[in-house]
């Protein structure tokens, strides 16, 4: 009977019962990483969230482990390289988390763009203020949307901003076929140029070597200081540090994060500025979202041991 390790507490029926399988789950939240190690050793697979650190040490240990699958489409939480030497297969879950952290995008931005939160907060102190020019915002129809990252989320994002009326420019790796930028009217741009001109920013790239403070001091200087920055993807993408100087200096308008370059640590500097809009990594965090994520991750482990591998990052 193959075991498999399963880091977090997930709802319960994210795992059914298995032939031939069985399914090692932690009775509170999560494993400590102390608890891992011990149990590591004697387990042929491991479930790994997005936010479960997979150090080369840890996958050591695991003398018998031939898959890890992580809960979550990013993987940097994982040691690939060193999985890789192990000759351990590593998989994520892909495409599941497209929707969901596309509406929680959109859900930031027209948040920021209102000053929803703001003013909920401002009434549960009783210090609202009524008045025509008061607690004034700014139209998202209209304005630019710059893309950072033009994948499954990214366009998503763009076919929702579409629907509001906002205009759409992007920067990735590659330019889109001209069909694809048909489909969703947006111009692919260089980083500088989308920095100079979008009203909004909303990030969409996998966090690599490439992509690690792809938005520093350099691009935020670069920004309208009516802009605003959304960050759902990965935290160090961005340089929070700089970051952190341009909203307080009010370089931008404001950002709505996510993701922190340090997560869970969060910067008391980013908590106490008032042109920030702060969430706790929620991008997929919905019981329909994380059932299918424990699905599919579970589906990678089955589906590796009966010689049909999917879902693969280090084939």
């Amino acid at each position: 009977m193959k075991r498999i390790l399963v880091a977090h507490a997930l709802f319960p029926e994210s795992f059914p019962t298995l032939n031939g399988f069985e399914i090692i789950k932690p009775q509170k939240s999560a494993f400590s990483s102390e608890e891992l190690a011990s149990l590591l050793p004697t387990c042929d697979a491991f479930i790994s969230m997005f936010n479960t650190p997979v150090p080369a040490h840890l996958l050591s240990l695991g003398k018998n482990l031939k898959v890890v699958s992580n809960v979550g489409v990013g993987y940097n939480n994982i040691d690939v390289d060193a999985a890789t030497r192990l000759g351990i297969t590593v998989c994520n879950t892909p495409d599941v988390v497209t929707e969901p952290t596309a509406e929680l995008t959109i859900a930031l931005l027209l948040d920021m763009a209102r000053g929803i939160t703001r003013s909920h907060v401002a009434m549960q102190q009783k210090q609202e203020k009524w008045g025509v020019l008061e607690n004034i915002g700014m139209d998202v129809y209209g304005k630019t949307l710059g893309i950072i990252g033009f994948g499954r989320i990214g366009k998503a994002v763009a076919k929702r901003a579409l629907a509001m009326g906002m205009r759409i420019v992007y920067y990735s790796r590659t330019k889109q076929a001209d069909a694809i930028e048909k489909e969703y009217q947006a111009t692919y741009v260089s980083l500088e140029q989308l920095m100079k001109t979008s009203d909004f920013i909303s990030l969409h790239t996998p966090l690599t070597s490439q992509t690690h403070h792809l938005i520093g001091k350099k691009e935020l200087e670069l920004c309208k200081p009516t802009a605003y920055l959304i960050n759902t993807a990965r935290g160090a993408v961005v340089h929070e540090e700089a970051l952190i100087e341009a909203l307080q200096q009010e370089k931008i308008a404001g950002a709505a994060l996510d993701v922190y370059e340090f997560e869970p640590q969060v910067s008391d500097s980013l908590r106490c500025l008032t042109n920030v809009l702060l969430v706790p990594h929620i991008g997929t965090a919905t019981r329909e979202t994380r059932n299918h994520m424990a699905a599919m991750a579970l589906q990678n482990v089955v589906e590796y041991f009966n010689g049909n591998p999917v879902r693969v990052v280090n084939p």
